[in-house]
């Protein structure tokens, strides 16, 4: 009957659209809104989630299902919270007011005032990072059946046991439940509940399913210190990618991931990741242990990725995620205790150099009028002071390099027999370079001769531009209009964002 109930509550809600006004169209049970109802269905709803969508963006689609989802759970609680959807590509106004620049973006309205939305992308995590903003940040654990009932309702709960609720370590406390959306965080001041979980007033105990069960905050008490030790405390000591993890493993606070490639029906995580326990308890603070199982097609992108094969498994990768992502690469195959062990001590030490990517090179990478160029041999040729080399750094996937292509082509049979200009291409998402990292596709540079000044090209891509750009030395820029080129660009660069966070 209460399920039935529930149903009816939310099919109810998907019709008449409760609370948000008769003419604002509903889609599974997401208000659908528009430049002209946008306002109204602000100030009808007390709270409300707006998702700000492109209809070709592939994560919006993952998103969309998961999404809806949030929205009956809570139709089924009868809650007074609104999920909302717009189409941005189509009311760009409301994009450009809201300051969208890639999709989704999610802002939730609370009496009218927008706040980011940074939690995770499942139902459960829109659900729980909702119903927080609406209460407190930390539950109020009255008596020892409240305690129970919370702990009993959170896989991963955070308890503050504070007889002074004012006091300096419980408001830093408060402070890290109000930015940690996604943890259940309860308070409790009741004496008999200290006493039951054995633990003197203000203690900080993290509980949760694996490794030691519970973990109690001894370190310095401020808000900063208090979400590190949540967010490191919360992860296993050795994380299984999948998922459900990808967005807790790079969305905390430690940027320096120890990632093990290997199979898991081959039994190399028991053989080779679990006797390194101890060594990730040791750097649990500075680096994350993590293994990804080529057993899982989903993974194939991961590998390619990190330009490997699933035959060299097991094997790993250290990485650490700044601006861009820095590899490293250990210099055997040995994944014993010791060997890794060293591997961290040089790496903490800075004394690791970098892995950079490079692809064999071509035997025919000179032959045709765009010559086809690698890591190894990338300074060798641009960097000749008697030749100009224009170089388009590409990705296989990007659809702005295939337009391209068929004119980049024109340009190197038109500069194939001449003295000092190159027209060249590079993968770069095959290469690495140390000296240039590339943020988006393509990217075109040339290196002038002489005095080997490299030069951004920013003109529109045609023969003809692209001709004036070469006999001038460089010397051309761009002369059109700002504004479309800030769009082109914006564009690509999503694009690139949108595969990166596919392949990871």
């Amino acid at each position: 009957m209460k399920l039935i109930l529930c149903s009816l509550l939310f099919v109810l809600a998907t019709i008449f659209a409760i609370g948000a006004g008769e003419d604002i169209k509903v889609e599974d049970g997401v208000l659908v809104l528009t430049t002209e109802n946008f306002k109204q269905a602000v100030a009808d709803n007390e709270y409300i989630l707006v998702e700000f969508y492109a209809p070709w963006c592939g994560h919006c689609k993952a998103l969309a299902p998961e999404y809806a989802k949030a929205a009956q759970q809570l139709a089924e609680k009868e809650s007074r919270i609104k999920l909302a959807k717009v189409d941005a590509t189509v009311e760009g106004s409301l994009a450009e007011e809201y300051q969208v620049r890639g999709y989704p973006t999610l802002k939730f309205f609370r009496n009218g005032i927008p706040v980011e939305y940074n939690g995770g992308r499942q139902a459960e995590d829109i659900f729980a990072w909702v119903n927080k903003k609406t209460g407190p940040p930390a539950k109020d654990l009255a008596t020892v059946a409240d305690a129970k009932t919370f702990l009993k309702d959170n896989e991963i709960a955070l308890i503050g046991f504070f007889k002074q609720q004012d006091s300096d370590e419980a408001k830093a406390f408060i402070a890290a439940a109000n930015a940690l959306d996604r943890f259940a965080f309860g308070i409790t001041s009741n004496d008999e509940v200290i006493a039951k979980h054995e633990v003197k007033d203000g203690a900080v105990v993290l509980f949760k399913p694996f490794d030691e069960k519970k973990t109690v905050f001894d370190g310095t008490f401020d808000e900063e210190n208090l979400k590190k030790f949540v967010q490191v405390h919360s992860l296993p000591l050795i994380v299984e990618f999948n998922h459900e993890s990808a967005s807790k493993i790079f969305g905390g606070s430690i940027n320096s991931h120890l990632l093990f490639f290997v199979s898991k029906e081959a039994g190399h995580i028991d053989k080779h990741v679990m006797p390194l326990t101890d060594l990730a308890r040791k750097y649990r603070e500075d680096i994350l242990f993590v293994t990804i199982s080529s057993d899982e097609e989903d993974h194939a992108r991961i590998f390619e990725f990190f330009g490997m094969s699933k035959e060299e498994v097991p094997t790993v990768r250290l990485i650490k995620l700044e601006e861009d992502m820095a590899k490293y690469k250990p210099e055997s195959n040995d994944l014993s205790a010791d060997v890794i062990k060293d591997f961290l001590q040089k790496f903490m030490q800075g004394m690791l150099k970098q892995h950079l990517l490079s692809q064999e090179l071509p035997d025919d990478w000179d032959k045709n009028p765009v010559k086809v160029l690698v890591a190894t041999i990338f300074d060798t040729v641009v960097y000749d002071t008697k030749k100009d080399v224009l170089v388009e750094f590409y990705a296989p996937w990007c659809g702005h390099c295939k337009q391209l292509a068929p004119i980049y082509d024109q340009l190197g049979e038109k500069y194939k027999d001449h003295d000092s200009i190159v027209i060249a291409k590079m993968d770069a998402t095959a290469n690495e370079l140390e000296h240039t990292k590339i943020s988006s596709f393509p990217t075109i540079k040339l290196y002038r001769k002489g005095d080997n000044k490299v030069i951004d090209y920013t003109l529109d891509r045609t023969l003809d531009d692209f001709v004036k750009f070469l006999e001038s030395g460089g010397d051309v820029q761009s002369g059109s209009d700002e504004v479309t080129e800030q769009a082109e660009d914006v564009e690509e660069k999503e694009e690139t964002e949108e595969h990166k966070k596919d392949e990871l």
